[in-house]
């Protein structure tokens, strides 16, 4: 499942971003791009909306996933990945063989970014096909 989650995040790259978007055509967010990638490979699951861009209490949103997806480490491809960013920021991406694969606020699009980044990781799950 894994492999296919990261391939369709990977498919997304280009795709405007867009607060609270869930479509590619008109525009994606992080969590737009990790529920698309999702239902890419299958999941069918809730995704959340109403959310700023900043702030965002990071327990309820690591209990949010671990309710819909299982835990992982972060180091397989398809994993969803949780950072904080910034102070009262966090930020959503999909681990990719190369790296991870994000809707970038300030580049205004879904972009591929090489390697992991120096963020810290509030947590990782990894979708097994259930949900």
């Amino acid at each position: 499942m894994g492999e296919r989650v990261a391939q369709v995040a990977s498919g997304l790259v280009g795709a405007p971003f867009r607060l609270h978007g869930r479509e590619a055509a008109h525009g994606l967010d992080c969590i737009g791009v990790i529920a698309a990638a999702l239902r890419g490979a299958g999941w069918a699951g809730d995704v959340p909306s109403g959310y700023a861009l900043r702030g965002g209490d990071p327990a309820a949103v690591i209990a949010r996933f671990d309710a819909a997806l299982a835990r992982g480490d972060g180091s397989a491809a398809g994993d969803v990945l949780l950072f904080r960013v910034g102070p009262g920021q966090l930020h959503g991406a999909v681990r990719t063989a190369e790296g991870i694969v994000h809707a970038d606020a300030g580049l205004r699009r879904v972009v591929a970014r090489p390697g992991v980044p120096d963020w810290p990781l509030l947590g990782a799950w990894r979708y097994e096909g259930r949900g």
